[in-house]
């Protein structure tokens, strides 16, 4: 799985014109090594493919990534970085401009500018993000299981919806729904704000208790093998007033209309103005002031496809 992704990194590190590649940001590291650490780098060069961790993940690394080559780390950058770089070929090394703090990149050209002056640090953005963009077939299984057991995880819950619940009450129950079911870590905190607090796009949940026939906002998402859902309901428990169902009709309208309109080759812009349309002409446009959808993957907001008006118009 894999080898196919380190292969086309080789041809994006080709074409920016870096011999070398240093992979920092997390979700990156994971998808080029399988690596799932919480510490570490990878460095690929036209021929190499290494794991710089230290001792607390060397047995992690040869069950996980058994094809790299464990470079062991010990102290700060400025104590190893030199080494692994003595041990390959490099005049450019690109590096995750967007994840490197500038502290990091000060450790990096201090140690560089005296040692190897020779050597060019290249700052990159995008590299494993455009890779990452494509899911291929088993990460799309992987992104609907962890859909599966958030749509079971809600299912579940309702019919033990009752008034005088918390919303931290709620949150938990969810949450420890979605971990029987087979959810690792949560890829996000669960949002619940019923009544008033439902008008927080990411309320926390709180000790207030819930009342028969305000609107309860739920967003919550499960993880499989390092793939997220991202899944948001609104209930109510008992009969919603007349207002609710107005508004929730027109919503529910305008996604139905998204969901039958978009088809294979659509820009985000024309994808979003499937729903925002309808939204807009019922004179609630003041109140949409997010996108249709965003990419879901190794992140919860992961590099893909992005329906909003400020969406690539490509």
């Amino acid at each position: 799985m894999t080898a196919s992704r380190i292969t086309k990194l080789r041809q994006e590190m080709a074409q920016r014109e870096v011999d070398a590649m240093l992979i920092s940001q997390a979700d990156n590291r994971y998808y080029l090594s399988g690596f799932s650490g919480s510490d570490g780098f990878l460095v690929f060069t036209a021929k190499d493919a290494i794991i710089a961790t230290d001792f607390r993940y060397v047995e992690q690394v040869k069950k996980e990534s058994p094809h790299f080559t464990l470079f062991q780390i010990k102290g700060r950058m400025t104590d190893w970085l030199l080494q692994l770089l003595m041990d390959i070929d490099v005049q450019k090394l690109g590096f995750e401009a967007a994840n490197v703090s500038f502290g990091l990149y000060k450790e990096m050209t201090t140690i560089l500018d005296v040692e190897r002056p020779d050597l060019q640090l290249v700052p990159l953005t995008g590299m494993v993000e455009k890779l990452r963009t494509i899911k291929e077939p088993d990460e799309i299984a992987f992104i609907q299981q962890a859909a599966d057991i958030s749509d079971k995880a809600m299912d579940s819950l309702t019919a033990d919806l009752k008034p005088g619940m918390t919303e931290l009450e709620l949150a938990w129950q969810l949450e420890k729904t979605m971990r029987e079911m087979g959810s690792q870590n949560m890829p996000f905190e669960v949002i619940v704000g019923a009544g008033k607090n439902g008008a927080l796009p990411h309320a926390k949940p709180s000790d207030y208790r819930i009342k028969a026939g305000e609107p309860i906002v739920i967003d919550m998402g499960a993880r499989y093998k390092g793939y997220s859902s991202d899944l948001t309901r609104t209930v109510i428990i008992g009969e919603p007033d007349a207002l609710f169902r107005k508004i929730y009709g027109i919503v529910l309208r305008a996604q139905e209309n998204a969901i039958d309109g978009i088809i294979e080759g659509m820009n985000g812009v024309d994808a979003d103005d499937l729903a925002r349309h309808i939204i807009v002409q019922e004179g609630f446009a003041d109140k949409f002031g997010h996108g249709l959808g965003h990419g879901v993957g190794l992140a919860t907001h992961d590099p893909g496809p992005s329906l909003s008006p400020l969406a690539p118009n490509t």
